[in-house]
């Protein structure tokens, strides 16, 4: 028996590297929620299929662990399963003790590439974990006036208003702690690389009111081009 966690893309079949795929085709049971199974739809063939929501998914591991036998096991991630993740892959250790991680690509590297962001001088940050985001809230401020460029999941949890920290909240809490968000550039992308793709290009201080799925990236641009011309001393005898 092998347990997988395993990262599928952000959402278009083509994003599935070839090595998840091949995880998947040998494996016999995957258990994901909608929108993931959605993605490698064309894999499932004949394997035996959950679907898991946040209400039922306790139930369903712990029934799949009851019957799993010698059978592979693979629970996929909408993007890199090493991202916004842990709390689900923690629970599948603490299951099936050891788990597989297989990574895939992001929908934050999809986001950075479209505006033209580098990650390696940028800030990632995720609000979409169930603890408290009041840290991540203070680091998104330090980022920002540190002078980073960065790449945000937000939180959509529209049933408790006070945990919902989307785009339009955001920008309101930036506003309240001083930030002139009428002069940042913001984009905001959803449901990347899938057919439902939309992106949003202003400033910060348009984002309120606006309401964005549950599939969002936001991308806030401070990158000033760097390019190796300025380090001329590289190659300089």
């Amino acid at each position: 028996m092998t347990v997988y966690a395993l990262g599928v893309g952000p959402g278009s079949s083509e994003y599935v590297t070839d090595v998840a795929k091949k995880i998947i085709r040998d494996s016999d049971v995957i258990a994901g929620y909608k929108f993931t199974l959605q993605t490698i739809t064309d894999l499932l063939g004949d394997k035996e299929v959950h679907e898991i929501t946040m209400k039922n998914q306790e139930e369903v591991y712990q029934k799949i662990a009851t019957n799993l036998g010698r059978k592979n096991l693979v629970v996929p991630f909408t993007g890199d399963v090493n991202f916004s993740e842990s709390e689900v892959v923690d629970r599948l250790i603490e299951i099936f003790g050891n788990v597989e991680i297989v990574p895939g690509i992001s929908s934050i590297q999809v986001a950075a590439s479209k505006a033209k962001v580098p990650l390696d001088k940028s800030k990632v940050i995720t609000m979409h974990v169930t603890s408290s985001i009041e840290e991540k809230k203070l680091e998104l401020q330090k980022a920002l006036i540190d002078g980073f460029s960065v790449i945000l999941v937000p939180r959509p949890w529209p049933k408790m208003p006070e945990k919902h920290f989307m785009p339009s909240e955001i920008s309101l809490y930036l506003e309240k702690n001083g930030f002139d968000t009428s002069e940042m550039k913001v984009y905001v992308f959803e449901a990347l690389t899938t057919e439902k793709e939309t992106s949003f290009v202003g400033t910060v201080k348009e984002l309120q009111g606006k309401e964005f799925s549950d599939l969002s990236v936001m991308v806030f641009n401070q990158t000033k081009l760097d390019s190796y011309m300025n380090y001329k001393w590289q190659w300089k005898n």
